[in-house]
């Protein structure tokens, strides 16, 4: 029978497996609005309703907001920082990259993410890379570049698709600064709080830039189609509202190096997503590839399980 700390880490694995998923379907919704829908928008319009979407929720915890102390005013520009260094390049240069890319090269690009997030975590966090952390990562970098076979045979060299790509790398950097500065801010507020204040700074970023770039869209919303409308819908909930509620809530209980091996499932699950969408064929290869991303995430998930490291970094 596993313990009470092998069970909830269990279910914060199987968060991951979940927010991985939703996160993998952002490329082909990129794709799906791109016709009518501008970079900016297609990041503030999905991000404004999953803040509306959140409101009710945070709502609920101010009951139990007196249990975490240290609270200040000034939060505020922390959560300003998160949004302009963090959710900012994290999805505007993500969306804008993959626009100009293509959504398979942006899923498989996806892996840089993890890195980042691991050696943040070891220089910030402090961290350990412990020698099963290393032999995953090791599985995980192979199997991608067995991936990379698949990419390559559509990959367009254009400059366009060349600076999507450097684009879409740049956004992981964003992506890793939010998950190691995203837990610290966990020690003072829940991990709904979190994320609701930052799409609120995300507003606020956002929206002169929206006004001033791409207000004319908010004109031609009723001429959206259906494709549109399916993108964004599944990037507001999914993407933008369920995905990283779990990631953050199983964040608690993993490190964030643990997080960041977890994350190559999502070049495993967006790769075949963007096969599908763009008509190009799964090679043997491939799958092989897939497969050994999926291994390491399962090796360091059922060792550390079975083999906690001997001390742990407090929040």
């Amino acid at each position: 029978m596993w313990s009470t700390l092998a069970r909830k880490r269990f279910q914060s694995w199987s968060l991951l497996f979940a927010c991985n998923l939703m996160w993998a379907l952002q490329f082909t919704c990129y794709k799906l609005v791109q016709d009518q829908v501008g970079p900016l928008f297609t990041v503030w319009g999905p991000m404004t309703l999953a803040t509306v979407m959140l409101y009710p929720f945070v709502r609920s915890e101010k009951g139990v907001e007196s249990q975490k102390g240290g609270r200040k005013r000034q939060d505020f520009l922390v959560f300003l920082l998160l949004a302009a260094l963090g959710v900012f390049p994290g999805q505007v240069l993500g969306t804008w990259g993959t626009r100009m890319s293509l959504a398979s090269d942006a899923a498989l690009l996806s892996v840089t993410a993890p890195i980042c997030t691991a050696v943040l975590a070891v220089i910030l966090l402090g961290e350990r890379m412990t020698g099963i952390t290393w032999s995953s990562f090791a599985f995980a970098i192979a199997g991608v570049v067995m991936c990379l076979n698949i990419g390559f045979r559509s990959l367009d060299l254009s400059i366009r698709h060349l600076f999507g790509n450097a684009l879409i790398v740049i956004s992981n950097l964003g992506s890793a600064f939010y998950n190691y500065y995203g837990k610290k801010v966990l020690a003072r507020y829940s991990p709904m709080e979190v994320l609701f204040f930052t799409y609120v700074a995300m507003f606020v970023i956002m929206t002169p830039l929206v006004m001033v770039k791409e207000g004319h869209i908010l004109a031609r919303i009723p001429g959206f189609t259906v494709r549109t409308w399916v993108g964004l819908a599944l990037l507001t909930f999914f993407h933008n509202f369920l995905s990283i509620v779990l990631f953050l809530k199983a964040l608690k209980q993993l490190d964030a190096i643990q997080a960041a091996v977890a994350n190559y499932l999502v070049a495993f699950f967006g790769v075949p997503i963007a096969i599908i969408w763009l008509k190009e064929k799964l090679t043997l290869l491939g799958i092989v590839g897939g497969l050994m991303v999926l291994f390491s995430t399962l090796l360091v998930t059922l060792w550390e399980d079975r083999h906690p490291p001997a001390s742990t970094v407090q929040d």
